[in-house]
């Protein structure tokens, strides 16, 4: 087997042009698998974390209550018993689940809030809003507002209001102002501004609003309890095996993100597909490049085989020699390819710190290992037909040739 790797490697040599050229067309091939896998992976990312960095990963609630039949075996009458319509939602309970939840290896941070609709009043502008009511250390807990502060600060006191840009452009205010707000349970309010945000997200910096956990209970008359937990996770793609571990330890309704993102979800699988097929093509490339190569070096080389073949060389150490020879091109294409392909992709910043406009690249999935695997693999199954076609060499009919 080493004689044999030797001939391969005096082949490859023998023709330093052809064989460079051959390996760096392999190394480009690697390089756009490289590229493709870093920036449909850095544009899947940038995507979910414009859409989905600034949410929760699960949101916990109380059950639905379905309304309950009863049939007594005394009466014939149908009783159906159902909350009350004007009764909120709450989670009674839920500094029971909190610690457990806190607990769990992969929670990044939790928010219990209490939230309703209401209106911004500032003097003779009305603007509906989305209210939420959180614990003052726990502002940036979910959405950054912290990062996202345009002017003032996350500071929330009982008497404090933190909006979105649009909005307060809106209502003409800033921060240090005062504005009125209307809570959908008839409760009114005059808050100071303390900050202004802008997420980039419409819906947020139109309608979105943060007041403290107690402010929120006095404006939607919830003296206990809470509306629900929100649940910022290190990893969001494991969101549904989370959600289901909540619901089973604690009883309540987990909901993760992916079930409001059907359609985020869809564009990102055939961004994926797209991505995978423009890959396959590039090693459709490699493989068919290495092959003529070697079938051109095997018609070239007739002469020598037939005089291996007469000294006693069988075919399966002809079918090792070029064999080798193509798994030496693949693996030094690849190894090239990928090296290149990282040296390339480095200076780009990941795609959470990526300005916008940027090319949303992210070199930590650029895939350099399957890339290499991949190009060894298919350069090994391209050079078969070439190691079978000298294989079959006449030794008598060659090398009189």
């Amino acid at each position: 087997m080493l004689y044999g790797f030797k001939i391969a490697l005096r082949y490859l040599t023998a023709s330093k042009t052809q064989t460079g050229l051959l390996i760096a067309g392999v190394g480009v091939g690697v390089f756009v698998f490289v590229f493709m896998s870093a920036l449909i992976g850095g544009l899947a990312v940038f995507l979910v974390q414009r859409t989905v960095g600034n949410i929760a990963h699960v949101t916990i609630e109380e059950p639905a209550r379905d309304p309950i039949s009863l049939l007594p075996q005394s009466a014939g009458a149908l009783v159906v018993e159902q909350r009350a319509t004007s009764q909120r939602t709450q989670l009674r309970t839920a500094d029971a689940f909190l610690p457990l939840i806190d607990a769990m290896p992969g929670v990044a941070a939790t928010s219990p809030q209490i939230v309703g609709n209401g209106f911004l009043v500032r003097g003779l502008i009305t603007a509906p809003v989305g209210v939420t009511g959180v614990e003052t250390a726990k502002v940036s807990a979910i959405a950054d507002i912290g990062k996202a502060l345009v002017d003032g600060s996350t500071d929330l006191g009982n008497a404090s209001i933190i909006i979105g840009s649009t909005l307060a452009g809106d209502l003409g205010i800033g921060v240090g102002q005062v504005v009125r707000l209307q809570s959908d349970r008839g409760v009114e309010r005059s808050l100071v501004v303390s900050g202004i945000f802008e997420l980039g997200v419409d819906a947020l910096d139109a309608r979105a609003a943060f007041v403290s956990l107690s402010s929120a209970r006095t404006l939607f008359d919830l003296p206990q309890g809470i509306s629900r937990i929100e649940v910022k996770l290190d990893d969001l793609n494991q969101a549904e095996a989370y959600a289901a571990r909540i619901a089973a330890e604690t009883g309540l309704e987990a909901t993760p993100w992916t079930a409001g993102n059907a359609q985020l979800l869809d564009g990102l699988r055939a961004q994926a597909s797209s991505g995978n097929l423009i890959k396959a093509f590039a090693l459709v490339t490699i493989i068919i490049g290495v092959a003529s190569a070697l079938l051109l070096s095997t018609y070239r080389r007739r002469p020598e085989i037939g005089i291996m073949r007469a000294m006693g060389a069988g075919r399966g150490f002809v079918i090792f020699v070029f064999v080798t020879q193509g798994a030496l091109i693949g693996i030094l294409g690849g190894l090239i390819g990928a090296g290149i392909g990282y040296a390339a992709l480095s200076p780009f910043p990941v795609p959470e710190l990526a300005p916008p406009g940027g090319l949303p690249v992210d070199v930590r999935q650029g895939a350099y290992g399957l890339a290499i695997s991949l190009t060894a693999i298919g350069a090994i199954l391209a050079s078969i037909l070439p190691a079978r076609a000298a294989a079959r060499v006449d030794p008598v009919s060659v090398i009189g040739q």
